[in-house]
C-alpha cells in the first residue's frame, strides 16, 4: 500500500508508522520540522497543517512530485490536542486552524490528486465527556460538543462526510477514548509511575465505568479500516471492549508490576467536592465519573476483534520501562 501519514512522530502516528514498515507498506510522512529524523525506508514531506491552505502543494523535495499522487490512503493523525489549563486567548480558533481547517483543506487536497480513502483518528469528546451508567456513547448520538477540542473535532467530521458526498474518496472516521500503549505520556503515564512506587492514592471506592483502547488495538482497528469495502463513509467508536473502573485499573497496573497497589478508601463525594473546591472539577469527572463507548460496530460491520487485552497490553508497558 501507498500510505500518506500524519502525526508520524506522535504517539499513534508512530506506532503505525513502525507497522507500515514491518509490512513493507510505501510511507510518505508529512512532519512540521525539517530536522524530524525518520527511517530511511520513509519519503517525508515538510508542512505545517495550521498554514495548510489549497494552494500548497506538498511539493517533495525535488519540488516535481505531488506527494499524495499515487497515494492509496492518507491516515491523519495530527491534531492539536486537548489541553489542560490551555492559554490560548482564543482556544477553539487554534483549534480550528489545525483540526478543522488543516484536516479539511488537505482532505480536498486528497480527493484531488485521486486518494482511495482519507481516515481521520477524531475523538471521543466528539460525543461528550461523559455517560451515564449503562447507556454508553454510540456513534449515531446525536450532539454538538461545546468542548473547543471536541468541537474543532465535530466540524472536522462534518467537512469530511460532506466532502465525501461531493467526491470519490472515501472516508473513514475514528473516534477513540483514552489510547494507551508503551511509551505513552501525561495522566496515564504518571499513574504508571505512582504504582509502581506504590504511593498510597484515596482510589480504592471507585465504581465508575470507564472505555480505554489499546495502541495495540488502535492500530489494528485502523488497518483493518485501510482496504475494508464496508468500512466507506462510516463512524467508529473503538475500545478493548473491557471497562474497566479508576481502581479497578490501579489494580491491574500493579499487578502488571508484581506489586499490591496500595489505595485507600475515600469517599468518592469528599473527593468530588475537595476537586470542585480548588478548580480541579475536570480531573474528578475523568477520576469518578462514567464514559464507555459501543464499539460493536466494529465488530459487528468489520468483522474486527481486539488483538490485545487490557492486561497483555500493561504487561507489554511495563515491559517497555513505562515506570519511571
Amino acid at each position: 500500500m501507498k500510505i500518506f501519514l500524519t502525526g508520524a512522530t506522535g504517539f499513534v502516528g508512530s506506532a503505525l508508522l513502525s507497522r507500515f514498515i514491518a509490512d513493507g507498506d510505501e510511507i510518505t510522512a508529512l512532519v512540521r520540522n525539517q530536522a524530524v529524523v525518520l527511517p530511511d525506508a520513509v519519503k517525508r514531506v515538510v508542512g505545517d497543517l495550521s498554514r495548510l491552505s489549497r494552494s500548497d502543494d506538498l511539493a517533495m523535495t525535488d519540488k516535481e512530485k505531488f506527494a499524495l499522487a499515487d497515494i492509496d490512503v492518507v491516515i491523519h493523525t495530527a491534531a492539536r490536542v486537548h489541553i489542560m489549563d490551555d492559554s490560548a486567548a482564543d482556544p477553539l480558533t487554534e483549534f480550528r486552524k489545525i483540526n478543522t481547517a488543516g484536516t479539511l483543506n488537505l482532505a480536498r487536497q486528497a480527493a484531488e490528486a485521486g486518494v482511495k480513502r482519507f481516515i481521520f483518528i477524531s475523538s471521543i469528546k466528539v460525543n461528550g465527556e461523559m455517560t451515564k451508567s449503562g447507556q454508553p456513547f454510540t456513534p449515531d448520538n446525536d450532539f454538538i460538543p461545546t468542548d473547543p477540542y471536541g468541537l474543532s473535532k465535530y466540524e472536522a467530521e462534518r467537512g469530511l462526510l460532506d466532502l465525501a458526498k461531493e467526491t470519490a474518496m472515501e472516508v473513514v472516521i475514528i473516534r477513540p477514548p483514552l489510547i494507551y500503549g508503551p511509551g505513552v505520556k501525561a495522566n496515564f503515564a504518571s499513574m504508571m509511575k505512582w504504582v509502581n512506587r506504590s504511593v498510597p492514592l484515596p482510589l480504592g471506592l471507585i465504581h465508575n465505568q470507564r472505555s480505554l483502547v489499546a495502541i495495540d488495538n488502535l492500530v489494528s482497528f485502523i488497518i483493518h479500516c485501510i482496504g475494508h469495502p464496508k468500512a466507506a463513509n462510516e463512524i467508529f467508536l473503538i475500545s478493548d471492549g473491557e471497562d474497566v473502573s479508576t481502581t479497578a485499573l490501579l489494580q491491574k497496573v500493579a499487578r502488571a508490576f508484581g506489586n499490591k497497589p496500595r489505595l485507600i478508601s475515600v469517599p468518592v463525594c469528599l473527593m468530588t467536592f475537595a476537586a470542585r473546591l480548588i478548580g480541579k472539577g475536570d480531573v474528578a469527572n475523568r477520576l469518578f465519573g462514567n464514559l464507555q463507548v459501543d464499539s460493536s460496530k466494529a465488530r459487528d460491520l468489520l468483522g474486527w476483534q481486539p488483538v490485545v487485552t487490557m492486561d497483555e497490553q500493561l504487561a507489554k508497558m511495563v515491559e517497555f520501562g513505562d515506570q519511571t
